[in-house]
């Protein structure tokens, strides 16, 4: 009789967990499942903003309060020459009904070139900027005392003493050129009386607007005159901020002019160069 063989069924499971897979090979692990949220985009910083367009810088000058920083000076002409050279603070004539003073500048023109002029320095404490270019305008009252129509030495009193205005980014000084002999001044201001240069343009003469023939020369009054100029050069300010204003009278006229400078109003407009 044959036996039959019994394994216990606790046996039998237990032998089943521990054959290995049927694939012959480990289990492995779960893959992870990867992050799928992005990376934060940083936000860009907002571009510089541009500077601040440079102001328009006004200034006005009147010679009843002194001379506000102007200075005299005098070119054009050989040493020893009798000019007879003059600048100070002086009341005004009575003529012209005005309390006050005025800049006075007087020279007899025996070079048949002298230049008389007045000068300004200015800076960042007017608001200039450093290496701004500007347009340069100017508002000049003068009192004068030159006829207009006479005639005269070399040229005519009143239109052949002729007025210029500009601006420097040097200061304009007078010096000795040894090998002429001969008085210049350092910036460009036009060849000859009329002529105009990068820092001062003509504008206009000093006659005063009195017909010669109903005026007595022996005595000539004197008459505010105004003119208005825009230097034909936009003038650039140094890297420190500084440029210097110049004005003055370039004459033909061989003989005494002497004028007051009553008033200057300017106005320097940034430009782009």
């Amino acid at each position: 009789m044959k036996r039959l063989l019994f394994i216990p069924l606790t046996l039998a499971v237990l032998t089943l967990l521990a054959l290995p897979p049927a694939c012959g090979r480990p289990e492995e692990s779960p893959t992870p499942t990867p992050d799928s949220t992005p990376a934060p985009v940083p936000t860009p910083s907002p571009p510089p903003s541009p500077p601040a367009p440079a102001p328009t810088v006004e200034l006005e000058f009147d010679f009843r309060e002194g001379y506000q920083g102007w200075t005299a000076g005098f070119a054009e002409y050989k040493p020893g020459m009798d000019m007879q050279l003059g600048a100070e603070m002086r009341r005004l004539p009575q003529e012209l009904e005005i309390d006050g003073t005025g800049c006075y500048l007087q020279g007899m023109n025996h070079s048949d070139d002298l230049f008389m002029f007045l000068k300004l320095g200015l800076g960042p404490d007017e608001g200039l900027a450093s290496g701004q270019a500007y347009r340069v305008n100017f508002t000049i009252v003068f009192a004068s005392n030159a006829p207009s129509g006479c005639f005269g030495i070399g040229g005519a009193p009143g239109e052949s003493v002729f007025l210029k205005a500009g601006a420097s980014p040097i200061e304009p000084e007078v010096y000795l050129d040894h090998e002429e002999d001969y008085y210049r001044v350092n910036v460009d201001k036009g060849d000859g009386n009329s002529g105009g240069g990068e820092a001062a343009t003509t504008a206009g003469h000093i006659a005063n607007g009195l017909v010669c023939e109903e005026v007595d020369l022996q005595n000539p009054p004197y008459v505010s005159v105004e003119r208005r100029h825009e230097h034909k050069f936009a003038v650039t300010a140094s890297p420190e901020g500084e440029l210097w204003l110049l004005l003055g009278t370039d004459s033909g006229f061989e003989g005494l002019t002497a004028i007051y400078y009553q008033s200057i109003t300017v106005t320097l407009e940034p430009v782009e160069e």
